[in-house]
């Protein structure tokens, strides 16, 4: 008896020094709580990393669903990370960086947009309209989108095969590097390209306003883009980018998410998140725009959900 338990604690000690899983080990503590990654955040204003981080992780805590989040502050150097390369469902964020690349291609020809263009990029941006962006997406082809993806250093975002724009593949990583381009000068969009986009995520309508902005104060310059779907697989994605600028800061922030029971834990899920950031990074505030909040129930949508193959 003794020879056979001896046997078995060498057989345990060395799968666990080949990184073999044995059954009986594995019960002992659950992998996801090993292995769930955690808020990191820096910063060289003293404290305010270590608050991002505990207020964040707050604001998750007993959340269901996959959140990823990024955060850039340029006043303070802040920034802040959680599943920053995990790929998603773009939804009808990957509008914002169709823009981006019609604007981009648009400058390569050293020529502005068309009234044409001006047109479908606003229904596109402020109302989120779904055939604005499929037509813009066919003019530019894929090709061109992976030029300026390869221009902008998004080489993790994957553009959707057949003109399923919404299936692009999207990281927080990437979508942060967007923002950056947006919000300061650079060499991949002129001057005048920025504020034309900055322009329209900040007159989103309303109801589409939720989201990151969730919490920003009244002073704070707000520019958003959202987007929501629903599949067989991982339930909602629900997504929210936004840039915020005034009060002293200037920030990029993106929470990504999916596996949500509905849209609205979704939207719960990302308000709480944006919340926290805010408060943090702007805490002399206390008041927000009521108009930021308004927030139309799922059950009918301004936004049109993005077309997906069938089977997915």
């Amino acid at each position: 008896m003794t020879h056979r338990i001896s046997r078995r604690a060498r057989v345990l000690a060395a799968s666990l020094g080949a990184g073999v899983i044995v059954p009986f080990a594995a019960a002992a503590a659950p992998a996801a709580a090993a292995t769930a990654p955690q808020v990191s955040c820096t910063s060289s204003k003293t404290g305010l990393a270590a608050k991002l981080q505990r207020d964040i992780t707050t604001a998750l805590r007993g959340r269901a669903g996959t959140v990823a989040v990024g955060l850039y502050d340029r006043t303070t150097k802040t920034t802040c990370s959680l599943r920053s390369s995990s790929a998603y469902d773009s939804a009808s964020v990957v509008k914002a960086t169709v823009l981006a690349t019609l604007l981009w291609d648009a400058k390569k020809h050293n020529r502005y947009l068309t009234t044409r263009e001006q047109s479908l990029a606003t229904a596109m941006i402020t109302k989120s309209d779904n055939n604005a962006t499929s037509t813009l997406w066919k003019q530019l082809g894929v090709t061109k989108v992976k030029g300026f993806l390869a221009a902008a250093g998004m080489t993790q975002t994957k553009p959707g095969a057949n003109n399923y724009w919404g299936l692009t593949q999207i990281t927080v990583r990437d979508e942060q590097k967007l923002l950056a381009l947006l919000t300061a000068k650079n060499s991949v969009l002129s001057d005048n390209s920025r504020a034309y986009e900055l322009k329209l995520m900040g007159k989103v309508i309303s109801s589409q306003r939720w989201g990151t902005p969730a919490g920003a104060p009244s002073s704070v310059a707000v520019h958003v883009k959202n987007g929501w779907l629903s599949r067989a697989t991982h339930g909602w994605r629900v997504h929210s980018i936004g840039t915020f600028n005034g009060a002293g800061h200037d920030y990029m922030m993106t929470v990504l998410t999916q596996d949500n029971s509905t849209m609205q834990y979704g939207v719960n899920t990302i308000q709480a998140v944006a919340k926290a950031i805010h408060k943090d990074l702007v805490p002399t505030v206390s008041t927000t725009s009521a108009s930021v909040l308004r927030y139309v129930p799922t059950a009918n949508p301004q936004e049109a959900i993005p077309a997906v193959p069938s089977a997915g």
